[in-house]
């Protein structure tokens, strides 16, 4: 009994200190690719050099302190410009950041994650591990990457040839956060231009809030384009989870402790990954590795 409950403190222990650390990298890397206070202060956009790189996860284009671009706006934006190579340019980035860290950008590199992370910290009366339609739900994100980003842009174009960012525009909660609100609070010129457009944004961010405090990353599972991509390059990035079928009894703790509810043990390599390294912690077997 005794090296039992040892055993429970020490997992606990270690659950603790890498969230943290899970935590810490995250609150990093959204106050360095948000950066640029003085876009906050005065309301304005950032349009120096580095706004030509996309950083690996969700971060708005117009988000006032925004350094550099998000892949699925610069997707959107340059698919339907055929004179041009750049859509190229973003694949590309998108391809090594996928090759490299799989999902592990959306576990640890994603400002809109950190976000709901934190929304579901708050208590609630019952937490819901899936809703009814689980599955059919997670294939949701893959319309959304098809429809909206890919088709729409690149079939849809005005007179000038160019697409609309059909995903930002309609869609997209991360730029109603990061830039929308941010810049119609500071920028008094653009309060006189909010109409249906941005009410209809900003209803969709309350349900995704909302969402956040009862379920893990509802946005993440069921709508995130890009998580869609990550995804796709789960089971050959560099970063990987192994399951050693030699110590594994298939107890599913792991399934229990992963808040994305994924059966690790039979599946460590889902599309719906983040790797955040809670089914390592938990295994009481130390079956579960992670690692390049």
């Amino acid at each position: 009994m005794e090296n039992k409950a040892s055993d429970k403190q020490k997992i606990k222990s270690t659950s603790s200190r890498t969230q943290k650390i899970r935590l810490i990298v995250q609150l990093c890397f959204a106050a360095i690719s948000n950066g640029y206070l003085k876009g906050f202060a005065k309301g304005k956009i950032f349009t120096g050099a580095t706004k030509y790189i996309c950083v690996p996860g969700m971060n708005c284009y117009s988000c006032p302190g925004a350094l550099g671009s998000c892949p699925i706006g610069s997707l959107q934006a340059t698919l339907g410009a055929r004179e041009y190579k750049i859509s190229l340019y973003v694949l590309g980035m998108l391809a090594v950041f996928g090759t490299v860290m799989g999902r592990f950008v959306c576990g640890f590199l994603c400002p809109f994650g950190l976000v709901q992370d934190l929304l579901f910290k708050i208590p609630f009366v019952k937490k819901v591990r899936r809703l009814p339609g689980e599955k059919a739900l997670r294939w949701l994100r893959f319309v959304f990457l098809a429809f909206f980003v890919i088709l729409l842009p690149l079939f849809v174009i005005d007179f000038t040839g160019l697409g609309e960012p059909w995903f930002c525009k309609w869609i997209c909660p991360v730029g109603t956060l990061e830039g929308g609100i941010p810049l119609v609070l500071l920028n008094r010129a653009l309060r006189g231009t909010v109409g249906f457009l941005y009410k209809w944004k900003i209803g969709i961010l309350i349900v995704i809030i909302l969402c956040s405090i009862v379920i893990y990353r509802p946005f993440c599972r069921y709508i995130c384009p890009l998580g869609a991509v990550y995804g796709l390059f789960n089971r050959i990035s560099f970063y990987r989870i192994k399951v050693d079928s030699q110590k594994c009894t298939g107890c599913g703790t792991c399934q229990k402790k992963c808040k994305l509810d994924i059966p690790v043990w039979q599946n460590p390599d889902s599309m719906d990954c983040i790797r955040c390294g809670e089914c390592k912690n938990a295994c009481p077997h130390d079956a579960i590795t992670t690692g390049f």
